[in-house]
């Protein structure tokens, strides 16, 4: 039996603390949205709800503008991360074939971009140019292609084995077959990583949200959050709406716990989605830091 050392018990201390304070915010933030508003300000509500009550969630559901930010974040997730994934596996694709002619200046091109870019106002000048401002495709056009993406993606495909593909060559099948039957079946954990990368960065963002849209159907569940957070007027609104609907909410709920319970909803589709891609996302994010 192996010896447990000094440095072995305060490791797990150390571990345990660090834990405990990465994941004790986020279930302070779900126990609030779980308690009475009115009971949580008198303090003393650590781990679990001291006046349990749902009616902190009802009143953010019964806001029909977070229920459209929520559709509008979730059509930008999901049709962001596939078009996204998609193009920018085909370019990934296409410069690792040997015999495309003008590589090395579409690589050239393509590495510019990644280090050096025109600035926030040209680019909002862009937007609006090519009509895409105020335009839902504004969350999807521009972040069709990701250079840092390609280069881990270009590193998977390195891998595969190139008779594979001159053997697809061989019974007939053109490029877009072999990329459609091969390629994409043999890239699922490299595929999964990035599409979970890529969703993240969509669910949470915000700043294309209040920059590039001025519709109220537009706006996203992160920008509301940030009005939310930010505008008292926000939550104490949505707080007097529900009151009037249902009787005794208004005793039950607070901006605070408004607040809270717009992070959890905001927060959780997300996490949900992780488990799914996990036993790819490890895989995924191992590429390129072993060689055989």
């Amino acid at each position: 039996m192996k010896k447990i050392s000094v440095f072995d018990i305060v490791n797990v201390i150390v571990q345990l603390l660090l834990m405990f304070i990465m994941v004790y915010p986020l279930w302070y933030i779900i126990v609030g949205s779980l308690n009475d508003g009115q009971d949580l300000m008198r303090g003393g509500v650590y781990l679990f709800p001291r006046a349990f009550t749902l009616d902190n969630y009802r009143a953010v559901f019964y806001d029909n503008a977070i229920v459209n930010a929520l559709m509008i974040t979730v059509a930008k997730s999901v049709l962001g991360t596939l078009t996204s994934v998609l193009f920018t596996t085909l370019v990934a694709y296409g410069l690792t074939r040997p015999n495309l002619k003008f590589k090395k200046l579409y690589i050239a091109v393509i590495m510019f971009t990644m280090f050096f870019g025109g600035g926030l106002i040209p680019y909002f000048l862009l937007i609006q140019s090519i009509g895409l401002y105020d335009n839902f495709l504004v969350y999807i056009i521009p972040s069709l292609f990701s250079v840092w993406y390609m280069i881990i993606i270009q590193s998977f495909l390195r891998e595969i084995p190139p008779s594979l593909i001159e053997s697809a060559k061989i019974d007939g099948a053109g490029e877009y077959r072999i990329f459609a039957q091969i390629i994409l079946p043999l890239s699922k954990p490299v595929l999964a990583a990035v599409a979970l990368f890529t969703a993240v960065s969509h669910w949470n963002s915000y700043f294309d949200s209040m920059m590039y849209t001025y519709s109220p159907g537009l706006q996203t569940i992160q920008l509301y959050l940030k009005k939310v957070i930010t505008d008292p007027s926000a939550a104490s609104g949505i707080g007097v709406g529900i009151a009037q609907q249902i009787p005794g909410a208004a005793q039950k709920i607070t901006p605070q716990t408004i607040k809270l319970a717009t992070m959890v909803v905001t927060a959780l589709p997300i996490v949900a989605v992780y488990p799914f891609l996990q036993r790819y996302f490890v895989k995924g994010v191992m590429i390129g830091s072993v060689k055989g």
